[in-house]
């Protein structure tokens, strides 16, 4: 990747229009996304959650050297893979790239499939709650002592109801009781209040387009990839990203194709079932994708259908 120089850095102000190209996983984002940035001086921010680690590189289709080098990239490698990104941090480091890439008179394609992400570029996703250790634990005491002792705490605290929380949800209860000790107010005051933040990239004008194919294609394009990961060497790169501690980092040692793979290696099934639970899973997620995208961005950007297998012309993403 480029070195980003601090002459570079540009005053603060306003962030110019921000391009964003997603979609779900296998529909075709990089071709594109490479041609678009060529053709319109554009530099590409990754917004996908699993290439910010360095050596995961088959298991998510990570751009190849050659494709990197035909455009400038930032936020991938970016962390070894016995680490942790958080969408905090994700956030601080796009405004910076991106700004810096504004700075030089170019533009920033946002890409990625990893909706989260996506979603943080057109409203706020995390609120300014910061929960202590000392909090953690005497939540984590109450959770001990059974769902329903956390569940009664969580009803003193907001009496006024709990906000549509899944109550039967540990993971959830915990969470809300942790960010209700910690401030001292109740669900929906955290709600109201999460509702009137912002920050530059909510704030900055921004061109979206998702990509889409129709169903059998796409489970096509899939299965295609699946083999080819396996060909190019999946199970190795897996062993070797479990020798640098990947099982440290449950988003990535869970992600798709390596929670399989790493399954493979503990002798759970052959090669064969490998390629089918990796695919099976891989659709799995795309429909999960598509879903994602109908119900949480309604209304924003324009849909692109790819079904048919000719590229479009470049001028027709962001139109």
């Amino acid at each position: 990747m480029q070195e980003i120089r601090q002459e570079d850095v540009a005053e603060v102000r306003p962030l110019q229009r921000i391009y964003c190209l997603s979609g779900c996983t296998a529909v075709g984002k990089t071709e594109l996304a490479l041609r678009w940035a060529e053709t319109n001086g554009a530099e590409i921010v990754n917004c996908d959650s699993l290439l910010f680690y360095r050596g995961m590189d088959i298991g998510t289709a990570k751009p190849s050297a050659s494709e990197l080098s035909r455009v400038t990239h930032h936020l991938i490698d970016l962390l070894e893979p016995n680490q942790q990104m958080d969408i905090g941090r994700y956030l601080e480091l796009a405004i910076e790239r991106i700004r810096q890439i504004q700075a030089r008179g170019r533009k920033a394609l946002v890409t990625g499939g990893s909706g989260f992400y996506l979603k943080a570029f057109f409203q706020p996703v995390v609120d300014a709650v910061i929960v202590s250790q000392d909090t953690r634990e005497r939540v984590q005491e109450l959770i001990g002592k059974g769902l329903d002792v956390a569940v009664s705490e969580l009803w003193r605290r907001n009496p006024d109801g709990l906000d549509g929380l899944d109550i039967d949800n540990p993971r959830r209860v915990k969470k809300a009781l942790e960010r209700c000790m910690q401030s001292g107010q109740t669900l929906q005051e955290l709600k109201a209040a999460f509702a009137q933040q912002t920050n530059d990239l909510v704030e900055a004008p921004k061109s979206l387009c998702v990509l889409e194919r129709n169903k059998g294609e796409l489970n096509e394009r899939i299965a295609m990839r699946v083999s080819m990961m396996l060909e190019q060497g999946l199970v190795a790169e897996v062993e070797a990203l479990l020798e640098k501690g990947i099982e440290q980092n449950p988003s990535a040692c869970g992600a798709i194709g390596y929670r399989e793979t790493i399954a493979y290696l503990c002798g759970e099934y052959d090669l064969l079932m490998l390629a089918n639970k990796i695919s099976t899973n891989t659709r799995r997620l795309a429909k999960k994708q598509r879903t994602w995208f109908r119900n949480q961005l309604p209304g924003v950007g324009k849909r692109l259908d790819l079904s048919g297998g000719e590229l479009p012309e470049l001028d027709v993403l962001f139109s």
